[in-house]
């Protein structure tokens, strides 16, 4: 089955995130790009596209295909157990490879023109810059910043993503001791993980620790809801929003919480709900304006890379159904189901291939490593409209951001 995705689509769903439109008016010069960056100004013959570019891991290498049209661009060639995430400027993609966190250009540049802006298409690329980070762990963009965490070496690289190819020169270091861990850059400092993985410190911009807790056993994942930002822990999650930290409890004794999707457009925070040796069917909705949680059961469980969130505010789950859910965020109710893929049992090893959610401006894109395939689901008609099959096993997707309204990370 393949429908044409771009009779779905319109210009402000690729770039809902900044608020722009694109345009295909004539004689644009370059200009500030949007969130205040300063352009790539070496395109000027480059032609223009109308799409960004979705990146997808296999075993050898990183897929680039097109959004709209789902067509799959090439392959870069890239060794080992490969993660991908966004990089924060709109452009690029960070790839975790053994040296550290790898550049990858996917080749679409964004200029600003007044109101609106203009994609150009160059050809995507491995880039050769790397920020060297034994075990390469969490990418989190931001404040506008992006903090690199190394698991191996305790280290947190942090930049401007726009400054992503002048390398580790353009990065501030800071090492804490080496642990399985995540660090929040925030507009004065860095929120950290403790060592102890327990909890949290805030740091000013000196370093400085402004506030602490260590009331998060087993903290693992974070989400930026609003101007809060969140932390699962074994028994609940934390909030912290400036140097204020608030521990909100799960309702059930060992309610344990991870990967977590927020919005910069809602309070409330999708996170993963395991109960020990229970199926994972459960998901949390994390509310950080009344500091509490609402449990929602689904009737298939998921995995860590089902989750995504949706800028009108409802939240995604895509069970082992092959089934995926629309949640109302406020009152935990399911409004939809949507048949996307074949039943499907997920992997005891994490890094194996399974479906994937990644959500970009009003379409869900959902991979299918059994049939190699990438789906395109219309949420404003809960519709099944593009399905394509990938010349590889898909593993895990990211986008740049060009309409992606959700924080993503496991």
């Amino acid at each position: 089955m393949r429908t044409h995705l771009r009779a779905r689509l319109v210009g402000a769903a690729l770039i809902g995130v900044t608020g722009l439109a694109l345009s295909a008016c004539s004689g644009a010069q370059p200009a500030g790009s949007p969130g205040g960056a300063e352009p790539d100004r070496t395109s000027s013959s480059a032609p223009e596209v109308t799409n960004a570019r979705l990146g997808i891991t296999y075993d050898g290498g990183v897929m680039i295909v097109e959004e709209e049209t789902m067509k799959h661009l090439g392959d870069l060639r890239a060794e080992g157990q490969l993660s991908i995430r966004p990089a924060g400027d709109q452009r690029h993609l960070l790839v975790s490879v053994a040296e550290g966190f790898r550049v990858l250009d996917t080749g679409v540049e964004v200029r600003g023109h007044d109101d609106h802006v203009h994609l150009y298409g160059h050809d995507p690329k491995l880039t050769d810059v790397v920020f060297p980070a034994p075990k390469p762990g969490h990418a989190v963009v931001h404040d506008n910043r992006l903090a690199l965490f190394s698991d191996e070496a305790g280290t947190i690289q942090v930049l401007d993503p726009h400054d992503l190819l002048k390398g580790p020169a353009a990065a501030t270091t800071t090492t804490v001791p080496a642990h399985h861990g995540v660090a929040v850059p925030t507009a004065d400092g860095l929120i950290v993980s403790r060592p102890e993985v327990n909890g949290v410190n805030v740091l000013d911009a000196s370093g400085a620790v402004r506030a602490t807790t260590s009331d998060c056993p087993k903290l693992h994942g974070e989400a930026t809801a609003n101007e809060a930002v969140t932390f699962g822990c074994a028994d609940g999650t934390i909030i912290v929003r400036d140097a204020e930290i608030t521990k909100v409890t799960s309702p059930d004794a060992g309610g344990r919480m991870a990967t977590q999707v927020g919005s910069h457009n809602s309070d409330i925070v999708l996170a993963d709900y395991r109960l020990e040796g229970q199926p994972l069917d459960r998901v949390a909705l994390v509310d950080t304006e009344s500091d509490s949680i609402r449990v929602v059961q689904l009737p298939a469980p998921y995995s860590s890379r089902s989750l995504g969130r949706v800028a009108e505010g409802q939240a995604l789950v895509l069970t082992t159904d092959g089934n995926l859910h629309i949640i109302n965020e406020k009152d935990g109710s399911v409004t939809g189901v949507i048949k996307v893929i074949e039943p499907w049992i997920a992997p005891e090893k994490f890094s194996d291939p399974r479906p994937a959610l990644r959500v970009v401006g009003n379409i869900a894109y959902v991979t299918e490593p059994a049939s190699s395939k990438l789906h395109a689901v219309h949420l404003p008609t809960s519709e099944l409209v593009d399905s394509v099959t990938l010349p590889h096993v898909p593993n895990q997707i990211a986008d740049v951001g060009l309409g992606a309204e959700a924080h993503h990370h496991d």
